[in-house]
């Protein structure tokens, strides 16, 4: 980790916390360039915009995978502060962002968080219709 790292990583951490203090969820996220220059950042807005999905590291992702050419996104690196949920790492894969870096842990995360009860289990069924199913991708592919 060089003195820069932390410095961003020290930014996002201040993003975090007034996320929390302005009754948001206390996340934030920057993305900087090769060359050091802040290309945007946001914080957790899942409470304003009433979305689950409104993670910093999800918008920062999309927006790189919107405004940035795939050489650029991979020369990237996204600053957050807390280490991405799955969803968020999955988009930022996608994205093609070249690096992460984190300030706490996921398993850091769940010793500080207060308890919340488990979410009820959601029933899956399938798969079903294939041959029907397989066509639009058939077709796309």
């Amino acid at each position: 980790m060089t003195p820069d790292d932390e410095k961003f990583l020290r930014r996002a951490v201040e993003l975090a916390n007034r996320a929390g203090a302005s009754g948001e969820r206390p996340f934030a996220s920057l993305l900087v360039d090769a060359d050091g220059a802040v290309l945007i950042e946001d914080h957790n807005t899942v409470v304003s915009d009433s979305d689950i999905s409104a993670h910093p590291e999800l918008k920062l992702a999309r927006w790189a995978a919107r405004e940035l050419a795939p050489d650029v996104a991979a020369t990237t690196t996204m600053f957050t502060s807390c280490q991405p949920c799955l969803m968020c790492a999955t988009a930022i894969a996608r994205s093609g962002l070249g690096r992460v870096v984190y300030a706490l842990s996921a398993e850091q995360f769940e010793e500080v968080k207060p308890a919340t009860p488990p979410l009820p289990p959601v029933r899956y069924e399938g798969p079903a219709l294939f041959d029907e199913a397989r066509q639009p991708i058939d077709s796309y592919y």
